[in-house]
């Protein structure tokens, strides 16, 4: 059993690992070093309550809780590389960390939308910086244009137009998440931006962004354009893992882990939106974005370092939400492959809905929308198949 265990990334994962540790009993040192200066904070509101309201608080615990639980915080300091043969990291400054065991939690970063395709300013939400920047740019009255409709492009648009701005919202696709939700969901939540007053353009990429006298245009392929403001883009995420390009590890499209985290190399664990690990029931390896997988991943990744075994990965059943225009939607499991969708509750003055994913008579997964506890009866029903679904 490790004696000692450095986490590298503040993350919902690293902090859960760290906490996560304690609870299982770990007495050794642990160590949490990210790059950002900032106590380590939750991401969901970012895109949501952090753009409209000063006072809400994203951190996870307050500076005395890490102190409570002796884990040694190390904020500010950015990871250069990684020696795993001798389970010790190399801080730019130049310090170096060594450890029993080793958890790499770097999460992702905004895709950017191409920078020789514009020669404007271009916003992304994956950071605190990022959010209050937008923040003092989001004014009633101001046009915005959203490039990309899936969690935060959507959420961006929900909360700038609940701000008063207007909102022009551009999704390749056919629909906002016609490929996680199935095209009769998507066009339900499609609904949701329009009701809002949201003006959604579908089907149509932009292919160039400038500067104009009147603010920014985007020019789209299909030869309209859009005038904003502000531009934000939402195109989804890469892994934070360039730094171990030389460690020896494989990457590919992030961490490669086994269903505990483990990286084959002795010691070195990963987890969160950095990692890939095995699905059980695949045998594939798939990297999850969403703020429960992270969580789950960070428990079982520190229930293997403490030689504990109470969670496994191959029980875990996907989930993940996002509010928009004052609804909660919610997925349990996977729509992925599903070739039947029913719809088994509805109340339209509530904006709620309740849908089931089927494959091959098998339940799969379920939405819902305003329909939190009749949702998540599902988690049982579900927990038996999940691990031979890919997520969506």
């Amino acid at each position: 059993m490790a004696d000692s265990v450095l986490i590298v990334g503040a993350s919902v994962a690293g902090v859960g690992a760290a906490n996560e540790l304690r609870r299982c009993g770990f007495a050794g040192r642990i160590w949490l070093v990210d790059a950002q200066p900032h106590l380590p904070y939750d991401r969901p509101p970012l895109s949501k309550a952090a753009l409209q309201d000063e006072t809400t608080s994203l951190q996870f615990h307050a500076r005395e809780h890490y102190a409570k639980i002796e884990v040694d915080l190390y904020l500010g300091c950015v990871a250069e590389r990684l020696c795993p043969g001798d389970r010790e990291l190399v801080l730019q400054s130049g310090n170096r960390l060594k450890a029993d065991a080793i958890l790499i939690a770097t999460g992702a970063r905004a895709r950017l939308f191409p920078p020789h395709r514009c020669n404007s300013k271009v916003h992304v939400i994956r950071d605190l910086d990022d959010a209050l920047r937008l923040r003092g740019l989001l004014k009633p009255g101001k046009r915005l244009a959203v490039i990309g409709g899936g969690f935060i492009g959507s959420e961006v648009a929900s909360t700038a137009a609940r701000m008063g701005l207007k909102v022009t919202l551009v999704e390749a696709a056919a629909l906002p998440f016609a490929r996680v939700l199935g095209h009769e969901i998507a066009a339900r939540i499609a609904k949701l931006h329009s009701d809002a007053g949201v003006e959604l353009i579908c089907g149509v990429g932009v292919e160039w962004i400038e500067t104009s006298v009147v603010g920014q245009r985007l020019f789209l392929g299909d030869g309209r354009f859009v005038e904003a403001d502000i531009v934000v883009a939402g195109l989804g995420s890469l892994p934070n893992f360039e730094w171990l390009e030389h460690s020896g590890l494989k990457l590919e499209n992030g961490i490669v882990c086994d269903e505990r985290g483990w990286t084959g190399m002795p010691g070195i664990y990963a987890a969160g939106d950095v990692a890939s690990w095995m699905n059980p029931g695949t045998g594939v390896h798939e990297r999850h974005e969403h703020w429960t997988a992270a969580r789950e991943q960070a428990r079982i990744a520190a229930q293997s370092i403490s030689g504990v075994a109470e969670n496994l990965w191959e029980e875990f059943v996907p989930y993940f939400w996002s509010d928009m225009h004052g609804v909660r939607i919610q997925l349990l499991g996977s729509a992925a492959g599903a070739d039947d969708v029913l719809i088994v509750h509805e109340d339209k003055e509530k904006k709620a809905l309740l849908a089931e994913y089927r494959k091959a008579g098998e339940l799969i997964g379920v939405v819902g929308c305003n329909a939190g506890a009749k949702t998540m009866r599902y988690g049982a029903k579900l927990t038996r198949s999940s691990s031979r679904h890919a997520p969506a």
